[in-house]
């Protein structure tokens, strides 16, 4: 045990409660603020810690041939908080990694609850920490408070950017028409069949596509006019709004999969429906994000096969979300430039994602760890996913055009020796996984 000092963490997310484990497995007190339920957002309904506000999906799992699959077996190797919770309240995904909600927030709240080394206090800062705090992680993630924004942007002389991310309705499985919708997944990956489908024809669609351009939609305030949404989150009808194919060749494709009533014709799009809990009696609506107003929902997706009588335990919305300009503001240990004992972590910083936000908090807690134990911790190679995608926000990305990110295989170096495409990502995991060895050896004099 270190006589470390105490640190800090803004926001009890996936960010900052894996930042927050990180440091508590180092032997470093951590004070873990959480403005909820105190105050509320926009889009929380809970007070648990890391609730999940948007999907119930940490995507792939594949390790070899998908890099947030990489990122996953990363974060496991190094301890991680928020991938072991996660295995723990798996649902059926196919492929992907996927969780009861409920179950994983309380299991990370428990967890964290029982830490001796972490205090959780309620209540919002509401302005930059005080000046006796030595050490601070800031991760707030894209929900900041509008208090504490201001005062990072005053401090920085950043404006900031933002966006809006839209969130996916809910329905619940008994209330599916399963006369029209039949389970598979797609190409009978996982169990072949984790996901709820729902065909539509040519007609259908085309009703469908006018419907969410012309259904009744939230909104936005003068000041968010401007606001550009992330493209990796895009509600449907801002999809429709790009072309009427858009969305058969995205979220609605109907490839690899086969209506099991009538094999020989295929549909012309498919609506999925992936478990949302681990009881299997809810599920979400796969890359639906929506602007759509409530009403409106209920009225345009009951005309989808299979949901006209779909009971919703949760409908879509739309809130925005703020990042830092990180490649500007933040240096390669996440210290803010122009106060070096503030770092931040998540989504704040402008990576994209569940499991990259849970990354950066990881990377966060441990570079701070090793700041309270008088020890350095280089950052992780380029090399593999933790080091890729730091590198992008702290370094790699150019600061005029910065926009939020997912990890992916374009951001890694290329591999020294010529390979055959389909062995280059499977060379690259194993290269990243080589690496992250050496590199978690090295910290363990501390960690």
């Amino acid at each position: 045990m270190s006589d470390a000092k105490t640190v800090h963490i803004i926001g009890g997310g996936l960010a900052g409660s894996e930042a927050a484990w990180q440091l508590a497995r180092s032997g470093v007190q951590v004070v873990l603020h959480e403005m909820r339920p105190d105050r509320g957002t926009d889009a929380h309904q809970t007070d648990g810690l890391a609730e999940l506000v948007c999907s119930n999906s940490f995507r792939s799992d594949d390790a070899e041939n998908n890099a947030v699959g990489l990122l996953h077996e990363e974060m496991r190797r190094a301890g991680s908080l928020i991938i072991t919770s996660a295995d723990e309240t798996k649902v059926p995904a196919g492929g992907a990694l996927a969780v009861d909600r409920d179950a994983f927030s309380d299991l990370v709240s428990e967890k964290i609850n029982a830490e001796p080394l972490i205090t959780v206090e309620r209540g919002e800062i509401d302005g930059l920490p005080p000046a006796d705090w030595e050490s601070v992680i800031v991760a707030t993630g894209p929900l900041t408070s509008d208090a504490l924004a201001s005062s990072v942007r005053e401090l920085t002389g950043d404006d900031g950017l933002a966006f809006f991310d839209a969130i996916a309705p809910i329905v619940h499985r008994d209330s599916i028409d399963f006369d029209k919708a039949w389970f598979q997944s797609r190409y009978d990956k996982g169990t072949g069949k984790d996901y709820i489908n729902c065909p539509l024809t040519e007609e259908q669609y085309n009703a469908f596509i006018q419907a969410l351009l012309d259904g009744d939609k939230t909104e936005f305030k003068e000041w968010e006019q401007d606001t550009p949404y992330f493209e990796g989150c895009l509600p449907i009808e801002v999809m429709a709004e790009r072309g009427p194919q858009t969305l058969r060749f995205g979220p609605m494709k109907p490839v690899g999969l086969t209506n099991p009533r009538d094999p020989q014709v295929k549909s012309y799009a498919i609506v999925q429906l992936r478990q949302d809990n681990a009881l299997g009696t809810l599920y979400n609506m796969v890359g639906f994000q929506t602007k759509l107003k409530h009403g409106e929902q209920g009225r345009i997706f009951r005309e989808i096969p299979g949901l006209g009588n779909a009971e919703f335990a949760r409908l879509g919305g739309v809130h925005r979300n703020t990042f830092l300009n990180s490649p500007e503001l933040l240096d390669t240990q996440l210290r803010l430039k122009a106060d070096t004992r503030m770092r931040f972590a998540g989504q704040v910083t402008g990576v994209e994602g569940y499991v990259e936000s849970s990354a950066i908090g990881l990377l966060a807690g441990r570079f701070a760890a090793a700041e309270c134990h008088g020890a350095s911790c280089a950052p992780p190679p380029d090399t593999t996913a933790f080091g890729a995608l730091l590198a992008h926000i702290t370094k790699g990305a150019d600061a005029k055009t910065f926009q939020p990110m997912n990890v992916n295989f374009g951001l890694f170096p290329p591999l020294a020796e010529r390979t055959h495409k389909k062995e280059r990502k499977p060379a690259m995991s194993k290269r990243a996984l080589s690496d992250l060895e050496n590199w978690l050896k090295a910290t363990n004099n501390w960690h």
